[in-house]
């Protein structure tokens, strides 16, 4: 059932942009910001029906897990407004957000479409039929590997160690675990599998099934591009400086304009294009992962929405305007043709050293003073819970820095994060004291 309210949300008359948008989203205040500037008025579609941000709570409120009465509630709450756009913010809420604009007809990506760009299984499939270069893999059922008496290797039908365990619907690199042999792949999918039981978004399948995915050594790049009418659009391409060889795949440094060579970049372009088709995206933002090795691009990830986190900032350096003004621009029938700057650009996501409770972070200060660093922002806040990768989803912040070359950029960046000390108190479980 809904948990929205019988009496209709009454909003003044104006152009309206249904942003949908799980609780805590980091993109949702960028696409308030953009629509702001756009002067769209936003309708928040979210869970957030006691959330103390007033965006939220005062929006339309849903049980995602329950899409068909997530659409009906959406429609007879906005309905009698001027609608001009609907984004989806995150994965989780692509096939909700492709339904409303369905509805209201406006442009949007086929519910196919926005299923395949959320689920790693269908997507890999979608993309094998299309021989667009991807890693082997295969779907696999955790409980078939872990109830294996003998718990041979042999439930690898087509691949070899090491292998990366992947669950089907989770983003930001939560539950990928490289694993190296037997051992680790046993005890890689205990850890997932408790992961995955704890996940009240997911469906029976998503819990119980899990890719597993040949490892492909080399490095990684992550690409925006905006489809418009069937047609890719390549906004940039950021470099990871850092490597991502596992056991989990933290990411740290992105940095922009890309130094790979005008063949590479061809070659990603065009396997975006490719995927998209695959896909069946004809519309909007997406979001993909590469691995380069051996002069070969591996197409690693695809998503239909924009980067996460705060990442989609450092766009404004090189275009002039937000990565979310650009979506917003296009959805409501405007061009978003862009010309990327040669300033380069780069992020710091501040990654989360160890399980506890946050006490502060030291040397903000000292960074922030660091030649070529533009802005500091700390989004976790003292006494909120750690939890680390694979099991978590958190960043502790960002650190933005913008220079003349790349390699001042990446300097800046590292500067800044040896400034930085994290202090971290236990976790006190006090459930299990003595009486």
């Amino acid at each position: 059932m809904s948990v929205a309210t019988s009496t209709l949300i009454t909003f003044p008359q104006k152009q309206y942009l249904i942003l949908i948008a799980p609780h805590g989203s980091y993109r949702t205040m960028r696409y308030l910001q953009a629509a702001a500037r756009l002067n769209l008025a936003v309708i928040i579609v979210s869970e957030g029906e006691h959330s103390i941000v007033s965006e939220y709570a005062q929006g339309v409120h849903v049980r995602f897990n329950q899409p068909q009465s997530a659409l009906q509630t959406v429609i007879q709450e906005t309905g009698q407004n001027e609608v001009v756009a609907v984004i989806g913010t995150d994965d989780s809420v692509i096939e909700l957000a492709s339904a409303v604009a369905q509805h209201f007809n406006l442009p949007h990506n086929d519910i196919n479409a926005a299923r395949l760009a959320r689920r790693k299984d269908l997507a890999r499939q979608a993309l094998q039929v299309s021989e667009i270069n991807i890693p082997t893999f295969q779907l696999v059922e955790i409980n078939s590997i872990l109830g294996r008496p003998s718990r041979q290797t042999n439930c690898l039908s087509n691949l070899q160690f090491p292998v990366v365990i992947k669950p089907l619907a989770l983003s930001a690199s939560r539950g990928v675990i490289r694993v190296d042999d037997e051992q680790q792949l046993i005890s890689g999918l205990k850890r997932v599998k408790a992961m995955l039981d704890r996940q009240e978004d997911l469906d029976e399948q998503e819990k119980q099934q899990v890719l597993l995915e040949e490892y492909i050594h080399g490095d990684e790049i992550a690409v925006e591009g905006i489809v418009e009418n069937g047609e890719c659009k390549l906004l940039t391409i950021f470099d990871k400086p850092d490597p991502l060889h596992g056991p989990f795949f933290e990411e740290t440094l992105y940095i922009t304009p890309t130094r790979l060579s005008q063949s590479v970049i061809d070659d990603v372009t065009q396997m975006l294009q490719a995927a998209s088709v695959a896909y069946g995206i004809k519309t909007g933002p997406v979001h993909a992962e590469c691995r380069i090795s051996n002069n070969s691009v591996y197409l690693i990830e695809m998503a239909a929405r924009t980067i996460g986190g705060l990442c989609s900032d450092i766009l404004e350096y090189g275009l002039g305007c937000t990565l979310e003004e650009i979506v917003l621009k296009q959805s409501t029938g405007h061009s978003t043709v862009k010309q990327f700057s040669n300033t380069a650009a780069g992020v710091l996501m501040i990654p989360v050293p160890e399980k506890g409770i946050l006490k502060r972070v030291e040397g903000l200060l000292e960074a922030s003073k660091i030649e070529f660093i533009e802005d500091i922002n700390i989004q976790l806040r003292e006494g909120y819970e750690l939890i680390p990768l694979p099991e978590g989803n958190s960043y502790l912040g960002f650190v933005f820095a913008k220079a003349p070359r790349f390699e001042q950029v990446e300097m800046a960046l590292r500067k800044a994060q040896a400034c930085l000390k994290v202090v971290v108190a236990p976790k006190w479980d006090l459930t299990h004291q003595a009486v």
